[in-house]
Formats: C-alpha cells, sequence, structure tokens
C-alpha cells in the first residue's frame, strides 16, 4: 500500500495502531457519529479528522490499520430482518482463528476475540444479542470478507467525499443465511433482562461517553 497518500500527522497515528487490540481501543475513544447534520460516509482521513464515527466509518478505518501494517483491508456485513440497521464488522486473522473489530454505541456487537473457527462462526456469534426493543432475534445472514483494496482507485481512504458506493456494494454482495426459514418462526424473544442489557448505549447524543475503559490491561 502506498503511504505517500497520507499526511504525516495521520501516518502518526496509523503507525500506532499496530495491533487489532490497539485499533479497536482506538475506535472506541470516537465519539459515535449520530449523523445529526444528515447522512454520512466518512472516509477514513475524514473520521481521523473529525474524531467521530458510525459503524461503517469505523470499519473503514479499522480496516485501512490492518491494512496499514501488513494485514488485508477487511469488511463482513451482518444483515437484520426488516427496517432495522445492518452492522458492519472488521474480520481479522490471528493464531488460525477469526476476530472482529466494531464501532457500535451497544453492548452487544462489538468486539470479538480471534477465538472462531470460520467466519461462519464469527457471524453467528453476534446472533443471540442483537434484538429489537420488543425482544426480536433480527440478525439474518452475513457477507463473506469484502476487502476494500477493491476502491483503492477511488480513492476511499482519504476522500472529502462520501463513499457512499462501498456500502452501497456491500449491501448487492451475497450474504449467507444463518437462520433458517423454518427456524424463524420459532425463534424464543429475548427475556426481559436481555431486553434491558440491549439498551445500554457507550455514547450520548451530546457527545459524552458514558463508559469508559479501564487504565489497567
Amino acid at each position: 500500500m502506498q503511504t505517500g497518500i497520507f499526511t504525516p500527522h495521520e501516518l502518526r497515528i496509523l503507525k500506532r495502531l499496530s495491533t487489532p487490540l490497539k485499533i479497536q481501543d482506538f475506535l472506541d475513544m470516537l465519539s459515535i457519529n449520530f449523523e445529526l447534520g444528515g447522512e454520512t460516509c466518512m472516509s477514513p482521513r475524514r473520521v481521523l479528522r473529525e474524531k467521530t464515527a458510525h459503524c461503517m466509518e469505523g470499519a473503514m478505518l479499522a480496516a485501512l490499520a490492518l491494512r496499514f501494517h501488513g494485514g488485508k483491508a477487511l469488511v463482513m456485513d451482518l444483515k437484520c430482518a426488516g427496517s432495522d440497521d445492518d452492522h458492519i464488522v472488521v474480520p481479522f486473522r490471528q493464531y488460525g482463528r477469526w476476530g472482529a473489530l466494531s464501532k457500535t454505541n451497544h453492548a452487544a456487537s462489538r468486539f470479538r476475540e480471534p477465538i472462531y473457527k470460520s467466519i461462519r462462526e464469527l457471524a453467528t456469534s453476534y446472533f443471540h444479542e442483537y434484538t429489537t426493543e420488543d425482544g426480536k432475534k433480527i440478525l439474518r445472514s452475513y457477507s463473506a470478507p469484502i476487502n476494500l483494496g477493491r476502491f483503492d482507485a477511488r480513492g476511499w481512504m482519504t476522500s472529502e467525499k462520501n463513499v457512499y458506493y462501498i456500502p452501497r456494494y456491500i449491501d448487492s454482495v451475497k450474504h449467507f443465511t444463518l437462520v433458517p426459514r423454518a427456524a424463524v418462526k420459532t425463534l424464543r424473544r429475548a427475556d426481559p433482562i436481555e431486553i434491558a442489557a440491549g439498551t445500554i448505549t457507550e455514547w450520548s447524543r451530546k457527545g459524552q461517553q458514558l463508559f469508559k475503559k479501564s487504565k489497567k490491561r
């Protein structure tokens, strides 16, 4: 990957993000982009400047950081039933297993340790906690990992314009079913305690971080 397209400030940040754990910690420091001024799909350059991101924007930055240190800029789509938002995560491979980086405001759809044997196992790990306010379990399918390097010619890493073409492409690719159609009708709704856990958020709409990491590791 050509590094000459990045500013010295961007390079300093990317050099620091040398492991999946460091990348995830950096993502968690970014406030959630609630798109209060209208929808966005900011490039990694704009995310670094604005210090805010939603799941797609955070995923692109995380994928870039992995690529910067010799990995692949992969993203994976988790698709839901109905009108609920999909979620984008960044699969990475360590020790022969898969894990995932994630930018989210919720408790369930977060970082995954690299302990999963396959992409399907990784996707399935998000199923039980991915629920609506009335307890419906809505995760239905996942995409294969998509390499964002396919968009290099369009300047996705440093664009000053919104890169909507990336989520449009992700939405168009083949997705693999997680839940057999017959099983959908018999899925048990989440318990009240599970529903309550799903309402916990990390960032307020005023940009206040409600839960902060301990300094100890």
